[in-house]
């Protein structure tokens, strides 16, 4: 067998252990969503091994995704930090066989603290399911390992029972990509979202013309602000661009150097305020296909916001 099919043998274990994952679900997925919704507390996922490793991006996912959320070593958690756990959490517990004897040492303690167990197992007769007040069933037909030993198709099964919840939580919530956005402040979506235009725009320096400046003062301006444009900023705004001197080189020729700025002009360029969400701003660029935009506060230009 080549690599290549034994690479196809692997998608095709994997994306059948999914798929099964639609006939393994019963009215508990449904309960135990509730359950967190319902929840005042956090949802605590544990889970020991690959499952832990699993467990650490569900928890991710949901937390991001407007499910409080954390991850807990099964290990850590009997050693003390089961401090961290009140009455009001929901527990989360992973373990393939549902048979983990450090996920198992927590049930009397989740027991005794009222706690609602969720466990995900490939076994609904095991210790951690028929422990559990919901089970949901990720068992696998066989593992991608051909030694059928280390845990492939269920560890997939298993983050995708855990994406099958985060999304379920997220419609149930209305999440919204501005919430998405409160919680991923330094990606891209956090910046088009939540920044203001005066966050990013360049204040500094900024390219400045007259109307009667000449084609020569128009290049030197436009060099110095390395903005691709300066503006003409008299009884009237506008701005002018590399690609309107290229223009007007064609149309004027050997006369171009007795026209002014206020001759090849954009006249009233597009513009938005301050305060304006970077989000708006850059829709507005994308539908003009315009790479620069000024920015004004009180008809007063104040900044240009650079693509």
């Amino acid at each position: 067998m080549s690599f290549h099919e034994i690479a196809k043998e692997v998608f095709e274990i994997e994306s059948k252990a999914v798929l099964d994952l639609s006939d393994n679900l019963d009215d508990d997925f449904s309960a135990a969503i509730d359950s967190i919704l319902a929840s005042k507390g956090r949802l605590i996922i544990c889970g020991m091994g690959k499952s832990g490793i699993i467990g650490k991006k569900i928890a991710a996912t949901l937390a991001s995704t407007g499910t409080p959320c954390f991850f807990m070593h099964p290990g850590e958690a009997y050693h003390g930090d089961l401090g961290m756990v009140t009455p009001e959490d929901v527990f989360l517990a992973l373990s393939n066989s549902g048979e983990t004897d450090e996920v198992i040492k927590l049930i009397p303690f989740l027991k005794d603290n009222k706690n609602i167990l969720i466990s995900m197992t490939g076994n609904p007769d095991s210790t951690l399911a028929i422990s559990s007040k919901f089970h949901l069933n990720i068992a696998v037909e066989k593992e991608a390992c051909p030694l059928q030993l280390a845990p492939t198709a269920s560890t997939t099964a298993t983050l995708a029972m855990g994406d099958a919840m985060a999304v379920t939580l997220m419609k149930a919530r209305n999440f919204l990509p501005e919430n998405f956005a409160r919680f991923h402040p330094g990606g891209s979506l956090g910046r088009r979202l939540l920044s203001r235009v005066e966050n990013e725009m360049v204040t500094d320096n900024l390219p400045f013309v007259d109307g009667d400046a000449g084609i020569l003062d128009l290049i030197e301006t436009i060099s110095q602000g390395s903005l691709g444009i300066c503006i003409v900023n008299g009884e009237e705004i506008g701005i002018v661009t590399d690609g309107d001197i290229r223009r007007a080189l064609g149309t004027y020729g050997d006369s171009i150097f007795s026209i002014s700025a206020s001759n090849i002009m954009t006249h009233n360029p597009c513009s938005v305020e301050k305060g304006t969400r970077m989000e708006d701003a850059l829709l507005l660029m994308d539908s003009r296909q315009i790479t620069t935009l000024i920015i004004k506060d009180n008809d007063c230009v104040v900044g240009v916001l650079k693509k």
